[in-house]
C-alpha cells in the first residue's frame, strides 16, 4: 500500500513516527511519503518536506510567508497527485491539512485525520467542512469522542493517546543525573520568546523562597542559550537544560509549567505541578473570548475538574506560586491525592492499549477493504 503523511510540527514528526513504524508491522512493503522530520524520515518515510520550512506562527508571520505558504500547498497537491496514494493521512496542523484534505477529497482520494484540531476550543465552524472531507477521525482526547458525536453527530474513533507509550518507554530508560545534589523544582516556561519574557521571571523568583531546592530551566530547542542568559543570571540555585525534559521531569519534586501539551507530559510523568499562564492583557481578553473551555490545562480537561492548580494571568504571581509550590511539597495528603488523579488519567489515555497500534490497526483495515 503507499500512504502519504502530512505532520507540520515537532510533536507531530515524534506521533507521526510512531504510527509509520506501526504501520510497517502491519505492511511491511509499504511504500511512503512524509512532510514531517527526522524522526518521520528514521521509521523509513521519505521526507519530502521538513516541518522546519513550515512552521509560521502568529499572525503577522503568517501574512509575511503567505506566498510560501501558498507555494508549500501547490506543491503539496502535486506531490500527492504524482504519488496516488492509498490514503493521506494528516497529523493536527490543521491550517494547512485542511485546505489539503479538501482538495484531497474532490481527487477521489481516502483522507484519515490523526489527532484532531481543537476545534472545541476555537474555530468550531471548521467542523463542518472536516465532516465533508474527512474519511476517518481518529482522535486522542477521550471527550473528543462524545463532543462530535453530540455537537455534531459524527462517529469518530477514540485510540487513546500517543504520549503514553512514548513517556512510559522513556522510563525505560536510566536516568542521567544533573548536576546537583539538591532536590530538583523543574520550570518549563514555554516555547516561544513571548509566552517566555512573560512567564519565566515569574518562575523564576519563586526561588528565592526554595533555597534548597535547585530550580532547573528546561530550554526550548528554538531559542538561544542568549536569550535565557538574562532571566538566570541573577539566581543562584537556577540552572538550565536543553532537549533534555524528560529526563528533567524523571528527576523533579516538582514542577512549573506552562499550559499546553507539557502539562499532560507531567502529570504522565507522575511530577506535581503547577499549571501558569500569563500573556499581555489584550492577548488575554481576546482569547477569553475566543477560547470556549472551561479549564486551560490538558489534566483537567480530559479528566472534567479541577485535579491541577492553574493560576492564570493576574493570578499567576509569586505569592500565589510560592504558596502552591509549598503545598506541592510538604502536603502528604495533597500529594497522595494527586498521584491517584493521575493513574487515573492514564488509565483514560490508555484504552484498548497502544493508541500508535491502535491508529495503524484502524487505518490498514479501511484502505484494506
Amino acid at each position: 500500500m503507499k500512504y502519504y503523511i502530512i505532520s507540520g510540527e515537532a510533536s507531530g514528526d515524534l506521533h507521526g513516527s510512531n504510527l509509520i513504524k506501526q504501520l510497517r508491522l502491519l505492511d511491511p512493503h509499504a511504500s511512503m511519503r512524509c512532510w514531517g522530520g527526522d524522526l518521520m524520515q528514521a521509521a523509513g518515510a521519505t521526507l519530502v518536506k521538513h516541518y522546519r520550512d513550515l512552521a509560521f506562527m502568529g499572525f503577522a508571520e503568517v501574512v509575511k510567508n503567505l506566498p510560501t505558504i501558498l507555494r508549500n500547498i501547490k506543491f503539496c497537491k502535486q506531490d500527492i497527485a504524482s504519488f496516488q496514494p492509498d490514503v493521506l493521512i494528516l497529523i493536527d496542523y490543521p491550517g494547512f491539512n485542511l485546505r489539503i484534505a479538501e482538495w484531497a477529497k474532490q481527487q477521489g482520494l481516502k483522507v484519515v485525520y490523526y489527532i484532531s484540531p481543537q476545534v472545541w476550543a476555537w474555530k468550531e465552524n471548521r467542523v463542518k467542512k472536516m465532516k465533508t472531507c474527512i474519511d476517518k477521525m481518529l482522535v486522542i482526547l477521550p471527550f473528543e469522542k462524545d463532543y462530535f458525536h453530540t455537537q455534531w453527530n459524527w462517529e469518530v474513533e477514540y485510540v487513546g493517546h500517543p504520549l503514553v507509550e512514548v513517556i512510559d518507554a522513556k522510563k525505560a530508560t536510566p536516568v542521567v543525573p544533573l548536576n546537583t545534589t539538591k532536590p530538583i523544582i523543574a520550570l518549563l516556561p514555554g516555547s516561544r520568546k513571548q509566552e517566555i519574557s512573560k512567564k519565566l521571571p515569574v518562575m523564576l523568583q519563586v526561588s528565592t523562597a526554595f533555597p534548597g531546592y535547585q530550580f532547573v530551566v528546561a530550554k526550548a530547542p528554538g531559542q538561544e542559550d542568549s536569550f535565557y542568559e538574562p532571566f538566570l543570571a541573577p539566581y543562584n540555585n537556577v540552572s538550565s537544560v536543553r532537549n533534555d525534559t524528560y529526563n528533567l521531569l524523571m528527576q523533579s519534586k516538582a514542577a512549573l509549567v506552562t499550559s499546553g501539551t507539557a502539562t499532560l507530559e507531567t502529570a504522565l510523568f507522575a511530577v506535581p505541578e503547577v499549571v501558569c499562564y500569563k500573556s499581555s492583557n489584550i492577548s488575554y481578553q481576546i482569547a477569553k473570548r475566543l477560547i470556549k473551555i472551561k479549564y486551560i490545562s490538558l489534566v483537567n480537561l480530559i479528566m472534567d475538574k479541577l485535579v491541577v492548580k492553574e493560576l492564570i494571568q493576574d493570578e499567576m504571581n509569586v505569592s500565589n506560586l510560592t504558596n502552591e509550590l509549598t503545598a506541592l511539597l510538604t502536603n502528604d495528603t495533597r500529594k497522595q491525592q494527586l498521584q491517584k488523579e493521575y493513574t487515573a488519567l492514564k488509565d483514560l489515555l490508555s484504552q484498548g492499549g497502544n493508541a500508535s497500534a491502535k491508529a495503524a490497526a484502524s487505518i490498514y483495515e479501511m484502505i484494506k477493504g
